[in-house]
């Protein structure tokens, strides 16, 4: 309660300050969204309003444009803004306009009887974010890393067959694209005009070179490459560039998210990178459910219309909050966790699953430590900001291998892709997605362990420990075949408790936990000293329960009643 309090406060001051800041500037007092009852549907020819590319993709699912394709009716916005307010965004997807007024200028809007609804939008003080240094002459260091983020999905079954992501169109949403003019990262791209458009929903107008460098980065981990060092594997696709953040990833504004959104699907793009995230400066833990906020709804949409949305997991495992936000929280949004190289696990910032209404997240992972190229050069950087894009270059790759996949079959197939499915956990999701899966069928894998079971436990027995050697680390690469991964799931259908124990060094009994979220409350050194961490206590857990368990590249379920 006393963190509660002290939350309420901060913000209470940063409200405050905020409408203290507009008075003084005699700027309207607040942000609200104003929602239309209805639409002008007569005059609408899609053909005016969408590129070429959309109108195919919407004909290969079978999606008929509707009412939601409707720009919003002109006159209503002429009247909003006749009150004096100020208009912000505007979005057909949920037939609304956001704007800024005060008080006075809201009530005469709530009288209009085209308006359904208006709903204030709270504001945040905001952060700036720094450029990275670094140069265009990449260390030893900086490949190694570069090869391994790669690799660890499988980077050469695609280039060994000429999949680059040719003929696909991914739009990024981000802070700023500083440099992506003359960064070299770039080249192919800027020579290949792939570059097709870009859109500065804060500014209005198409200039998004400039601002901030996490755009750079989080474009480079897409299709980057700089001489013979590739940062992304997406090298052939093509762009479109949406400036919506002003500041960092935790102080964005949601409504030009939804304006972008509805941008990308008219410009046919047939993914979406959003590297961002809302998390506790707007919402409480419990409203992470898919459904409370407008930028998940605004992310499930652009799904419905046929794009694959790929969005970070977040960065906040390590703190107070802990669990993904939104739009990763959307039951469509293929959302990303970062694992950390060194150990092929997860890292300690990549926020948790699941969501609030026990929903499997993140989907899938990748590296949250890489390699880019930003403004002042190559340099390491961190976050789900590039595991993200680093699975949007896959999927594009992936979605070159199977045009005729609709967004959520490519999902589906990237989800079964991970290199640990069909086993999963709230940390790792499905795993590492792979491109073996897309080249080619994926060969039978021999059990590698067995369930031993008493009447109160269960045991993982490893087949043949005698094979059992230390990791293979390459550089910055490292397989996880050593890591046995466990989890337990209730009659509900969610995880009670999961975890990855480290068989370097093989004993039956001497296994290192490297990670057991979800399971504080358990007295593991104690545990182990009396059974060893692959045995399973029974009578922890309400029945029935079904114990999962996956060990170099095998999975094997067992349910007990």
């Amino acid at each position: 309660m006393k963190v509660m309090f002290q939350r309420f406060a901060l913000l209470a001051v940063i409200l405050l300050g905020t409408v203290q800041s507009h008075a003084q500037s005699l700027k309207p007092e607040a942000k609200y969204w104003v929602f239309f009852m209805d639409k002008n549907v007569s005059d609408f020819q899609p053909e005016r309003e969408f590129d070429p590319k959309a109108i195919e993709r919407r004909k290969q699912i079978g999606l008929p444009f509707d009412e939601s394709d409707v720009p919003v009716t002109t006159s209503y916005l002429e009247a909003v803004q006749g009150t004096g307010a100020e208009l912000k965004a505007r979005s057909r997807w949920f037939n609304a306009a956001c704007i800024y007024a005060n008080s006075t200028e809201v009530e005469q809007i709530r009288k209009f009887d085209f308006v359904s609804d208006v709903k204030e939008v709270g504001s945040t003080q905001k952060i700036i974010a720094g450029d990275v240094a670094g140069t265009y002459d990449p260390t030893e260091s900086d490949v190694q890393l570069a090869e391994a983020q790669l690799k660890r999905m499988g980077a050469s079954e695609f280039s060994e067959n000429g999949i680059d992501g040719r003929g696909i169109r991914i739009a990024v949403f981000d802070i700023g694209f500083k440099s992506w003019k003359t960064n070299p990262a770039f080249a192919h791209i800027r020579d290949n005009k792939k570059i097709l458009k870009t859109w500065d929903f804060v500014k209005n107008r198409d200039n998004v070179d400039g601002y901030n460098s996490h755009g750079t980065f989080v474009l480079s981990c897409i299709a980057g490459k700089i001489g013979d060092m590739q940062i992304g594997l997406a090298t052939g696709a093509e762009f479109i560039l949406a400036r919506t953040e002003t500041w960092t990833e935790f102080y964005s504004e949601e409504e030009n998210w939804v304006e972008a959104a509805e941008w990308a699907d008219r410009e046919g793009a047939d993914i979406i990178n959003s590297s961002l995230g809302y998390t506790y400066h707007r919402y409480f833990r419990e409203q992470m459910d898919g459904n409370h906020s407008l930028v998940t709804r605004a992310a499930d949409l652009a799904a419905k219309k046929g794009i694959l949305v790929v969005n970070a997991a977040g960065n906040d495992g390590n703190n107070e909050w802990k669990f993904i936000g939104a739009p990763a929280d959307g039951d469509s949004v293929l959302s990303i966790g970062g694992i950390q190289p060194s150990l092929g696990v997860h890292t300690t910032f990549s926020s948790f699953g699941p969501t609030r209404d026990k929903r499997l997240k993140p989907n899938v992972c990748a590296y949250g430590h890489v390699t880019g190229s930003g403004p002042k050069g190559v340099s390491r950087t961190q976050g789900t900001s590039f595991s993200s894009p680093l699975v949007a270059g896959f999927a594009a790759c992936a979605k070159q291998t199977r045009p005729g996949y609709s967004n959520m079959q490519l999902y589906d197939a990237i989800q079964k892709s991970g290199d640990l499915y069909p086993y999963f956990d709230y940390a790792h999701g499905y795993g590492v997605p792979q491109a073996s899966y897309f080249m080619r069928m994926s060969s039978a894998v021999m059990p590698t362990f067995k369930f031993e079971r008493t009447s109160s436990t269960v045991r993982i027995e490893i087949i043949d420990s005698s094979e059992q050697v230390e990791p293979t680390h390459e550089g910055y690469f490292v397989k996880w075949p050593e890591y046995v991964f466990y989890h337990i799931e209730n009659k509900v259908g969610y995880l009670d408790k999961y975890f990855v124990v480290d068989g370097t060094g093989f004993d039956k009994y001497n296994f290192e936990p490297v990670s057991n979220e979800m399971s504080e409350e358990v007295d593991l050194k104690k545990f182990y000293e009396q059974h060893g961490p692959l045995v399973i206590d029974l009578e922890e857990f309400k029945r029935p329960v079904t114990i999962r368990a996956h060990y170099r590249g095998y999975t094997e379920e067992l349910i007990i009643n």
